[in-house]
């Protein structure tokens, strides 16, 4: 079986650290460089359920999407929910790695992902890193829809397509509007605005889209936008990444045991729709 270091020798060179932005905090958290690896789990978030989901499934190792401690802490103390997943793993030698922004922008990359899951054909990066002579990573992906399909059908395939959450799918459009070219963007989007106008995409897929972008958005072109969870934007490539590790045990005869987290740790736990949207309250 592999060591650790040999497994993160492998994801870092799918996702090389170096690419993640400059205030991102990503890879390995804890875990003992020399500790055999049998066992990963692959994950969006490194909440205490996925750690409690890898100590019943008796993973040594977890992958995860978001940071433990994206802005820093002083302190791992037990008392606070952060310290105690980090004292969980520790305690059962649980190693923890993340790959955030260096993931986002790879080739494949999370939006990748998110395209797969779709089932639309990748163009080009909507974003393109200026470093990547191949023009082929980048943040965000532009792609074709064949057939193409109104606006209201696009959103009902992401809905079918993307896992389901209490916040399911929000739609600004009009659904009428055919739907040729979809530009897509894993995680929150709305700084993406002025690429995705630039891509001559009819519709934008993404996440946490707020009230004022949305609002001068829809204002400034016709363009639809497609606003799913976070969360199931980017659970897509837990898949893809932990087909990418499975294709590196095999060729390195590891035997790895590979998993994707179940585990819906979108934070949202209900949504009721409202029984009027023709106008405002009397």
């Amino acid at each position: 079986m592999p060591r650790l270091s040999e497994v993160i020798a492998a994801l870092d060179a799918l996702w090389p650290p170096e690419r993640a932005e400059g205030w991102d905090a990503v890879g390995t958290v804890c875990g003992d460089p020399d500790a055999e690896i049998h066992r990963v789990l692959f994950a969006v978030d490194p909440v205490q359920d996925v750690v409690d989901e890898a100590l019943k499934l008796g993973a040594d190792l977890i992958v995860t999407h978001h940071p433990l401690y994206l802005r820093g802490t002083t302190t791992v103390a037990a008392g606070h929910f952060k310290g105690r997943v980090v004292h969980t793993l520790i305690k059962h030698d649980i190693a923890l790695h993340v790959a955030h922004t260096n993931a986002d922008t790879a080739d494949p990359g999370v939006s990748d992902a998110l395209a797969g899951a779709l089932d639309l054909r990748v163009v080009r990066p909507l974003v393109p890193d200026a470093s990547d002579p191949s023009g082929r990573r980048g943040l965000g992906r532009v792609c074709e829809l064949d057939p193409p399909m109104t606006l209201g059908e696009f959103a009902a395939r992401a809905a079918a397509r993307l896992p389901a959450t209490s916040q399911g799918i929000r739609v600004a459009g009009d659904l009428e509007a055919t739907v040729r070219t979809v530009a897509v963007s894993g995680g929150s989007g709305d700084s993406l605005f002025d690429a995705v106008r630039a891509s001559g995409a009819d519709a934008f897929l993404t996440a946490d889209l707020r009230h004022h972008p949305v609002s001068e958005a829809t204002q400034h072109s016709p363009l639809g936008l497609v606003d799913a969870a976070h969360w199931a934007t980017e659970w897509p490539w837990c898949e893809q990444a932990a087909a990418q590790l499975d294709e590196i045990s095999d060729r390195h005869g590891w035997d790895l045991r590979v998993h994707v987290s179940k585990t819906v740790t979108d934070p949202w736990s209900a949504h009721h729709t409202s029984p009027s949207i023709d106008g405002a309250p009397n």
